[in-house]
Formats: C-alpha cells, structure tokens, sequence
C-alpha cells in the first residue's frame, strides 16, 4: 500500500513523465516499480486521467532506451565495468551469473521473455552487450519484447479498472505462462491463417530434400 500511495503522488505531481523516467531507471538497474506503474497509469487511464494512446508510447519509449543504454554500457565497457561499478547499480556479479544461467537456458530469446521473469529484465541488456549480441538481433528481441510487456501491463488497469490491481497480481504470478501461452496461440493462428503457402512451402523443400537424397545415391 505505501508504494502504490508513493506511486500516486508522483503521478499525481509528475503525470507522464513518472512511467518515462521511471522505465529509463528500472532498466539502468534502480529500484522503480515498472509493472506496479503501469497498471496503475493504465488504471488512470481508465478513469479518463491519462491518455492510453500516449501511455503505451511513453512506457516503450522508457523501456528501449532505458534497455538500449545498458545494453552499449555492456558491449563497451564489458566485465570490468560490472565488476568495478556495478553494486552502484544493483548489478552484483551473483545477479549477472544468474541472468548467464538464464541466457544458457533460453538463449537470445531470453532478451524478449527476460520481461516477465523477476530480477532478470533488468540485467539481459548489460549481459547481452557483455556476450556482444549483434545489435539488429538485440534490438529485434529487446523492442518487440518490450511493445508486448508495456501493452500487457498498461492494459491491466484500462481493462480491469477499478480491480486493476487483483488482476495485475494475478498476471504477474503466471506472466510467463500467459505470455507463453499468448505466443502459442500466436503461432497457431498465424498457421491456420497461412495454412496454404507453409503447405506449398513445405511440399517444395520436401521435394527439393528428395531430389538431394536421390542425386547422392546415384
């Protein structure tokens, strides 16, 4: 109760800004409330206080650049950097070895689902400067990640309303499973929907694989 009264006064002092600056700062590894923020933004949305059009700008404004910095923070100044200045930012080494556990279990697409598991979003960007991840495919994961974790959380509170925060606690506990499940869907949609060019496709290879297989037997 007492962060949510905090987050309502700044809100309240600071409007939009709060979710902008906030975001930057969460990714930088500081201590800020990002999802708490933005169901609640998404709540005063709701309420007709804030526009929500302009919520989930600012919110993936926050988070790419605030995820983008850390991100070159890692590719420039690597382990050393870490080693040396980290605590100042929350990133101690036994923070950086579990987010390496992480990326070992999941790889580079851990930089988009990295966004839904706690104690981790706020590390993948300095770990993949650190493993130098090449930018297009670093922002390709980081971004589109982003996009889906700003409208899930933001749509909480325009959604649900005045029971924003029973639902955002709720979707916070299985956020990794709805996500996965939101993908699954996902691909099985765009499947029945594309059904007949990955058919034809699929036939081509399979043709073009036996032809192969044919060719070296002779």
């Amino acid at each position: 109760m007492e962060l949510l009264k905090w987050i309502q006064l700044l809100f309240g002092d600071y409007g939009y800004i709060v979710l902008f600056l906030g975001l930057v700062l969460e990714f930088i590894a500081l201590p800020f409330p990002g999802e708490t923020t933005m169901a609640y933004a998404g709540y005063l949305s709701y309420a007709g206080n804030l526009n929500f059009g302009w919520l989930i700008v600012l919110a993936f404004l926050g988070t790419t650049i605030g995820i983008t910095i850390t991100y070159f923070i890692g590719l420039k100044a690597g382990l050393p950097f870490i080693h040396r200045y980290g605590k100042w930012v929350l990133l101690s080494e036994s923070k950086l070895d579990h987010v390496q556990k992480w990326f070992n279990k999941y790889g580079q697409g851990l930089i988009f689902i990295g966004y839904f598991i706690p104690g981790v979003r706020h590390f993948t960007g300095y770990f993949a400067g650190i493993i130098s991840v090449p930018f297009r495919k670093f922002a390709l994961y980081a971004y589109s990640g982003a996009l889906f974790w700003v409208v899930l959380f933001i749509s909480i509170g325009k959604v649900f309303g005045p029971q924003w925060n029973m639902a955002f606690h709720m979707v916070e506990k299985y956020s990794v499973w709805i996500v996965g499940a939101i993908l699954l869907l996902a691909i099985v949609l765009l499947a029945v929907r594309y059904r007949k060019p990955l058919s034809a496709l699929m036939h081509k290879l399979f043709r073009k694989n036996k032809a192969k297989t044919v060719s070296k037997t002779r």
